[in-house]
């Protein structure tokens, strides 16, 4: 054998993969149709070590890269498999049922578009979907506002800022799991530094929809038999007291005391449980099998019966095996150098954090239009641009807020995404029968594309962009340690191999 002299690639070298995978993404989600990203990007994953095969690196090498990343992302895993149980139970327990409940039975014309907004920003923070609020609250909401005579537009940005908002910050979000993840920050501190750009944003969305719900909302008849057929669905079959709300309350309550993620919401799987028992009489048995395979109910109302079958460990295998895979590729970019060679060159323009917090949104924003996915536009950019906040003296809180604003808010404001798609067909939009003023429902969701608005005001002005604390610098100092210890271990490895060839 001879020695293997690993080489830095060109910048060129360094974009090729990306590029390369990301056209292998455009062809499974434009030309097939197909919204499933997991083997163009497992495919990635060969062509960055294929490339980095004839610069020197080994398989080894490569694989130990990506083992490392995926560590990382393990406890967000294991978050994800606790969200699936957490939805099952809370539908059981009758938590998901009182809010919607509730929430219906506020609706009125004038006030129609800002309590319908809420109303979904409540129904996916308890759920954690955005997709599942917009396919059944907000398809009914959608109904409900034809019966108002409010064009569809408007409704459409309505369900959609609230429906992302909740995406965006529940703790039950695949997305708001994700972001924490690849960036190597607490989901709880990731939640919170949110909080400066999401309440503005919904509030002046809020502000909005009242102005317009009181000033150009026509009044007439009113149809109320679909929200009565769901009102008396869920009454039909759920005990729906307050006492159901206790779940999310514990949970809330344990995030404010910054608890570990992890147990929090556990403790709101097993209180879930109990309510489910005892004052939803399901059996122990059926609480188990709604936490592996999800809560199973027949109504008979459509909307009743969409929303609310869902949750159990098995619905997160979908999100659980494009993280894996996802991270797996940002590890392999990461080990043969690729992301330095892009962020150097993307650094080399840039002099300010205004600057690099606007690169990690645009990022986010670029793969979100270019990929047509809302994962890998959070996935890519957040492990892209981690090392260069840090070197800034900045805390990777700031990034995870970037790449979550660039990434889920926007995702549902491109039709072509994932995201965009999925509403355009979930709320019956008619893009495909030439409505195409239906399309101005992404103006109108005020608070998905406010929020990185508002984020990046603060980065230009310093506010609410917290600096690198004394503990996330040394955590990581450590994981650096780490990475620097395997790579001389390895060289050692191969210097020893070299020198004994036999």
């Amino acid at each position: 054998m001879t020695e293997n002299i690993k080489t830095k690639p060109s910048f060129f070298m360094a974009i090729l993969p990306i590029i390369l995978t990301l056209t292998l993404l455009a062809i499974q989600l434009f030309y097939y149709g197909d919204f499933t990203p997991h083997i163009p990007l497992a495919i990635g994953i060969a062509i960055t070590a294929t490339l980095a095969w004839f610069r020197g690196y080994r398989w080894d090498d490569i694989e130990k890269g990506i083992m490392h990343v995926i560590r990382v992302g393990l406890p967000s895993i294991a978050i994800l498999m606790t969200v699936g149980m957490i939805v099952g139970v809370w539908i059981a327990s009758g938590t998901v049922p009182v809010l919607i409940y509730y929430g219906l039975t506020i609706l009125n014309p004038e006030i129609f578009l800002a309590a319908g907004m809420m109303l979904c920003a409540v129904v996916s923070v308890s759920l954690g979907t955005s997709w599942g609020t917009t396919a059944t609250v907000g398809l009914a909401l959608m109904g409900i506002g034809a019966g108002f005579d409010i064009p569809m537009y408007w409704t459409a940005g309505a369900v959609v800022s609230g429906a992302f908002f909740g995406d965006k910050i529940s703790p039950l979000s695949d997305t708001t799991n994700l972001a924490p993840a690849v960036t190597g920050v607490n989901l709880f501190d990731h939640i919170r530094n949110m909080l400066p750009t999401t309440v503005p944003a919904m509030l002046i969305a809020f502000v909005i929809y009242l102005f317009v719900g009181f000033n150009f909302i026509g009044t007439g008849e009113v149809d109320f038999s679909k929200i009565e057929a769901i009102t008396n669905g869920l009454d039909n079959n759920f005990n729906l007291t307050l006492f159901a709300l206790l779940p999310p309350v514990i949970v809330i309550a344990l995030a404010l005391k910054k608890m570990p993620a992890l147990p929090s919401l556990f403790a709101g799987v097993f209180t879930g449980a109990l309510i489910a028992i005892y004052v939803q009489d399901a059996s122990l048995h059926e609480v188990f099998k709604f936490m592996q395979g999800g809560y199973k109910i027949e109504t008979g109302v459509v909307e009743i019966d969409g929303l609310l079958n869902r949750g159990g460990v098995q619905s997160m295998t979908w999100v659980i095996t494009l993280v894996v895979i996802a991270l797996g590729f940002g590890g392999a970019l990461e080990r043969t150098h690729c992301l330095e060679t892009i962020i150097k060159a993307i650094l080399s323009r840039i002099n300010s954090f205004f600057g690099l917090q606007a690169a990690a949104t645009s990022s986010a924003i670029a793969t979100n239009l270019v990929a047509g996915d809302p994962y890998l536009s959070i996935a890519l950019p957040g492990r892209m641009f981690a090392a260069a906040y840090v070197k800034k003296g900045y805390s990777k809180l700031n990034l995870s807020r970037a790449v979550e604003e660039g990434g889920t808010l926007i995702s549902p404001l491109i039709p072509w995404n994932a995201g965009g798609a999925f509403v355009i067909t979930a709320l019956g939009l008619g893009i495909a029968d030439g409505q195409i003023e239906n399309l101005l429902y992404i103006p109108l969701a005020f608070a998905c594309w406010l929020s990185p608005v508002i984020g990046l005001l603060y980065a230009s002005l310093g506010w609410f962009s917290p600096k690198i604390s004394e503990a996330e610098l040394a955590r990581y100092k450590q994981e650096e340690k780490v990475v620097v210890q395997e790579q001389k271990a390895e060289a050692k490895k191969e210097a020893e191999m070299a020198s004994n060839p036999a």
